[in-house]
């Protein structure tokens, strides 16, 4: 989701400022091109990943340096810094963006909606053998709905080897059909209360991506991950 900008190589040698800086010419070159609330989160979460992850400080530091900016791309990094932070940052961040708000700065049009997603199906596909696991949840705004897929590999005692985030679309039927096809592989829906069970106990096994791209995927997804994970104890 991010533009052209090499945010990791960024953020790696700059102050808080700067770091500011860059993110803010990030979000003038995407937000024109993000037309929902989750393509918001997957950039929020993207840009959480760049700056060290969900809890760091120069994460912290965006809060106030966005404050004192008061641009609408401004107020639109406080909106998905108040989805997807840790609850301090976010609590900051939407108290921030309040302030900025009521100074008759213009949201962005996913701000009404951004971190606040229905929660939908669930569902579980794996092999027979136990080793691998796709745990799927989906979620609804109005304009649709998208789906979190977990890759477990319980031959590392569950933690997460992939994420993937995108449109619901026909993903459950095709699930569907690929276990049918399979007698080797294991599908069935499961509850809310189940999902967040699987989900909670791969977050505390830990992430555990072997290839480039899924190394990327997990960090990249980390904060939206967390995110839903929360929503499902809420549910």
């Amino acid at each position: 989701m991010s533009g052209d900008l090499d945010l990791d190589a960024v953020f790696g040698r700059s102050s808080p400022d700067d770091a500011f800086a860059a993110v803010l010419t990030e979000a003038r070159m995407v937000l024109g091109e993000i037309a929902s609330p989750v393509e918001a989160e997957l950039w929020g979460s993207d840009i959480l990943a760049a700056l060290g992850g969900v809890q760091s400080l120069a994460a912290q530091a965006m809060v106030p340096a966005a404050e004192r900016s008061g641009s609408p791309e401004a107020l639109a990094i406080l909106r998905v810094l108040g989805a997807l932070g840790w609850p301090d940052l976010c609590t900051a961040a939407t108290e921030a963006a309040g302030r900025v708000a009521a100074r008759d700065v213009p949201d962005p049009d996913w701000a009404a909606e951004v971190g606040s997603p229905s929660v939908g199906e669930c569902w579980r596909y794996g092999d027979d053998r136990g080793v691998q696991e796709a745990v799927t949840l989906s979620f609804e705004y109005a304009a649709g709905q998208h789906v979190v897929s977990l890759l477990l590999d319980h031959s590392c005692g569950g933690g997460i080897k992939n994420v993937w985030v995108g449109e619901a679309g026909d993903v459950l039927a095709r699930t569907k059909d690929m276990a049918a096809e399979d007698p080797s592989m294991i599908f069935e829906m499961i509850s809310t209360a189940t999902a967040r069970t699987k989900v909670e106990r791969a977050i505390a096994a830990g992430e555990c991506p072997v290839q480039p791209d899924e190394v990327s995927n997990v960090a990249s997804t980390r904060a939206i991950l967390r995110a839903r994970a929360a929503l499902l104890a809420r549910s």
